[in-house]
């Protein structure tokens, strides 16, 4: 076949080759006589023959160019024939080894670079995409996709309802499908790097399987980190710092969602191919989901309280966030947000300081600051002599009205019950009796207000 496909290839010798495929290709790994290694494959489905179909158009597609922008090499074809009603396709062979997903170490390395090697994807221009026919979906589109897929599971009545909920939640929520669409591969997994040994450690030097490549959903190529254990922290942190575009704040609940999705995708498969052993194994896993569902409640798919927002753009609304103009003048700062100035805080509690001291100074709201000083008791006794003489005064005094002995005004008329000095004579004897005792301020201290003064 592969002599058939490429003119004048002459080959010295043959093996089975796989990258961890899923026996949708039969496979091999040629050698030639000048040395070079190629690979030839056949589909081994109808499925598989269209995915090939696919990605005889994104690799031509793929210019060198294109190719450039990109930090990994992408398989060349160098020829095709058909075989058995279908197509053999051979390519040039990329060396290196795949690493399972639950074997990728975090933290820097394998993890790293294959977090920057989805972002240079996912950077690429996508009217090269569109120039050749491929798919280019709207973030509608992707959401409608999603839906059909839920729709044709749930009426297969092998479903469970929990995790029927789930999904049509997610597909429901607005704020999840709020993403920029961008080049993706589409059908990524662990499988698809090729990794390599280097000075710096190993890193991604190759992707293969490029059957579903369209412009989509981004996250649906980060669906597999969630077998990927603590390494899909690493890879999402260097997908992040390496995009070109600041990703969407969901887009690894997308990417679970489309992880899920996976299975009824499985589920489906056997239905439409009939095959039991199929459709028996994606209940079981769909089974296996409904205890994750119930027992996870710390990852949902669709937020229930809102949207969640990243600390980035809270942190951009608060910058945005102006402050009103009744509290500025209250203070001189605002207390709007949970976001302030400390220094204007400290200097606003520094002038109320400053007017507390100022009060203390003058005497103004403040008790204390009036003098004291020793309770002269003899002119205590003396005080309380002359209320008991007063006292006995108006005992003997003739009836309300009739002026008191010894007091006269200016014009010689008597006046009704007071001193010379314009203040009244009624004492409190419980305020002598307070005073004798030291609790209160001396009687001269006291002087009630009076129109006089």
């Amino acid at each position: 076949m592969a002599t058939s496909a490429v003119a004048d290839l002459q080959l010295v010798g043959s093996g089975p080759f796989g990258h961890g495929q899923t026996g949708d290709f039969d496979s091999a790994l040629l050698r030639t006589s000048d040395d070079r290694e190629l690979v030839v494959r056949v589909p081994a489905n109808d499925q598989s023959a269209s995915d090939q179909s696919v990605e005889l158009i994104a690799l031509q597609a793929m210019t060198a160019g294109i190719r450039s922008r990109l930090p990994f090499v992408v398989p060349t074809i160098v020829g095709q024939t058909s075989v058995r009603g279908t197509r053999a396709v051979v390519y040039d062979y990329l060396p290196g080894y795949g690493v399972p997903a639950e074997h990728i170490p975090a933290g820097d390395g394998v993890a790293t670079s294959i977090g920057a090697a989805i972002a240079a994807i996912h950077s690429l221009p996508g009217s090269f995409v569109a120039e050749v026919g491929l798919p280019s979906l709207t973030a509608a589109d992707c959401r409608t996709e999603a839906r059909n897929v839920i729709e044709r599971a749930a009426a297969t009545r092998l479903l469970p309802a929990a995790v029927k909920q789930r999904w049509t939640d997610a597909a429901a929520d607005e704020s999840l499908w709020q993403f920029q669409p961008t080049v993706i591969n589409g059908s990524l997994s662990a499988e698809s790097f090729v990794v390599t040994d280097h000075n710096v450690g190993p890193i991604v030097t190759g992707i293969i399987g490029w059957g579903s490549l369209r412009v989509g959903d981004p996250a649906r190529d980060l669906h597999w980190l969630s077998g990927a254990g603590e390494a899909a922290d690493s890879v999402l942190a260097a997908y992040r710092l390496s995009a070109a575009r600041h990703p969407d704040r969901l887009i690894s609940q997308r990417s679970m969602l489309h992880a899920e999705l996976e299975l009824a995708r499985w589920l489906l498969h056997g239905v439409d191919t009939k095959d039991q052993q199929v459709i028996d194994d994606a209940v079981a896993l769909l089974d296996g989901l409904v205890d994750h569902v119930l027992g996870d409640l710390m990852h949902p798919l669709s937020p229930q309280t809102g949207p969640i927002m990243a600390v980035a753009d809270v942190e951009e609304m608060l910058s945005r966030t102006p402050q009103t103009a009744a509290a500025a003048q209250a203070h001189g700062f605002a207390m709007e947000t949970d976001s302030y100035d400390r220094s204007q805080f400290e200097a606003a509690l520094a002038e109320d300081d400053a007017e507390g001291t100022r009060d203390e100074n003058d005497g103004t709201h403040n008790t204390d600051a009036i003098e004291t000083g020793p309770i002269d008791l003899a002119a205590v006794e003396k005080a309380r002599a002359a209320a008991a003489d007063a006292n006995d005064a108006a005992r003997d005094q003739p009836a309300s009205g009739s002026p008191a002995t010894g007091a006269t005004d200016a014009t010689g008329t008597p006046t009704t019950g007071t001193t010379g000095d314009g203040y009244t004579a009624e004492l409190d004897f419980a305020a002598l009796e307070a005073a004798e005792s030291g609790e209160i301020t001396p009687l001269t201290q006291r002087r009630p207000s009076s129109s006089a003064e």
